[in-house]
């Protein structure tokens, strides 16, 4: 049963303290096989005025936004079709890898080609997972697809997984799997 104590100098909020506790326990139960149920972690305060860094005293830094966030809100804003506001999301050379091996560094690409499939798209999570590696992440979104086909036919509940690649708070790499091209296929033939 793990004891960890952990010391944060004082400031950060109780959301990004859970948050600190529940990553802490994760790396515990990977590494060391835990069960989380006996991962004991505690958090030690330092007040402001006894941390001190470089001879001189230290602010917290503000917590980041965490890459799940900001998967969440790239998206929503990529199917509101804001995609000046989404692309500040994108890090600079990011891509964006669809099926079909179809590979896009620009937004407005993305969308003209997603025009010729369909008129409008939109995702419901099932989950979202989020890995770490040091400051990178890689964040899973599982979930379903609904929208309207290029020919106003609907479509539901086609499957879908996106992986994305974040290194200091941008997406370096989108990688998407559907079965859009299935179900196309499948609208096609009933046509």
């Amino acid at each position: 049963m793990p004891l960890i104590e952990c010391t944060l100098i004082e400031g950060y909020g109780s959301d990004t303290r859970r948050l600190v506790s529940e990553r802490i326990t994760d790396a515990a139960c990977s590494a060391i096989g835990a069960s989380p149920e006996f991962v004991i972690v505690t958090i030690k305060e330092v007040a402001l005025e006894n941390y001190m860094r470089g001879r001189s005293q230290k602010m917290p830094a503000p917590a980041p936004l965490q890459p799940d966030e900001i998967v969440k809100k790239f998206l929503a804003l990529v199917q509101d079709r804001k995609l000046s506001d989404a692309q500040m999301w994108l890090a600079e050379g990011a891509q964006m890898i669809f099926p079909g091996g179809q590979c896009f560094t620009d937004l407005s690409e993305l969308v003209a080609w997603t025009k010729t499939r369909y008129q409008s798209v939109s995702k419901t999570f099932e989950r979202i997972e989020t890995t770490f590696k040091s400051q990178d992440a890689s964040v899973y979104c599982y979930g379903t697809l609904q929208g309207i086909w290029s020919n106003g036919r609907h479509f539901k509940n086609i499957r879908f997984i996106d992986r994305f690649a974040i290194t200091n708070g941008k997406i370096t790499k989108q990688e998407v799997w559907n079965d859009l091209a299935l179900a196309e296929v499948l609208k096609n033939d009933r046509a």
